[in-house]
């Protein structure tokens, strides 16, 4: 592994973590890091980001912080089993993808053949669409379903068109190589999270559960036109804007 030594606002840029859950990770004993400055900073070496590696892919396959200290240095949790657990995941959510395109393509052509669609076809679809439900508790979504009516559905409307625009300047951006750090990606970084916030309202727990879904259910991502580099970038963004508070 080729020699890396990065201080904590750079790791956090790189990856789209937050400076804080770096910090977190380090209290605990999670991920601490193997280097320091002269002056004291925090320095991670290149086996300190193959350990978030497989600290991040443990988390996104829903182990606790806790669950996944203990699977530190266990020969049935090496690297390797740690990617392909990963890798298995990201097939599954590959396949329930294309499982729910055949669906609804299907049930697409009845209609418009003007065939009759059985209960097991529509009951079939309904699962494979009832995402919400594996991430957002049941407070969340009557929280959700609150904010809505209080918005109106003007304003959603207007935020529904804002947000195909908003993901086409962030992708203009990524491809013409222009750093997160800088404007005008920082004013993008900004209204994204606004419009996320209108959506969640502010509260913590629906962030988190909106930022799960997006992790572990990327055709969420994809219909939406935002692909796992684009969102990549996004972090990077993100954190930029919590590293200069």
């Amino acid at each position: 592994m080729q020699h890396t030594e990065l201080k904590v606002g750079e790791l956090a840029r790189r990856t789209g973590l937050s400076i804080r859950a770096l910090h977190h990770y380090d209290e605990i004993g999670l991920l601490e890091p193997s280097a320091h400055t002269a002056s004291g900073h925090r320095l991670y070496t290149a086996a300190d980001i193959a350990r978030l590696h497989h600290i991040l892919s443990l988390k996104q396959l829903g182990f606790s912080l806790e669950e996944i200290a203990g699977t530190l240095g266990r020969a049935d949790f090496s690297a390797l089993r740690v990617v392909e657990l990963r890798l298995q995941r990201a097939r599954e959510q590959l396949a329930e993808q294309r499982q729910l395109c055949e669906r609804l393509d299907a049930i697409a052509r009845q209609l418009r053949a003007a065939e009759p669609v059985s209960a097991d076809d529509f009951l079939q679809t309904i699962e494979a669409m009832t995402m919400f439900e594996k991430h957002y508790t049941p407070e969340q979504l009557k929280e959700l379903e609150a904010r809505r009516q209080a918005l109106g559905e003007d304003a959603i409307k207007e935020v529904e068109a804002e947000w195909p625009r908003l993901i086409a300047r962030m992708r203009e951006e990524m491809e013409k190589g222009t750093d997160p750090a800088i404007e005008p990606v920082r004013a993008l970084a900004t209204r994204w999270r606004e419009l996320i916030r209108a959506f969640t309202g502010g509260n913590p727990g629906i962030e988190k559960s909106l930022q799960t879904m997006s992790q572990q259910e990327p055709q969420m991502a994809w219909r939406q036109g935002r692909d796992p580099r684009l969102m990549e970038y996004v972090g990077r963004a993100m954190a930029c804007l919590d590293a200069s508070k």
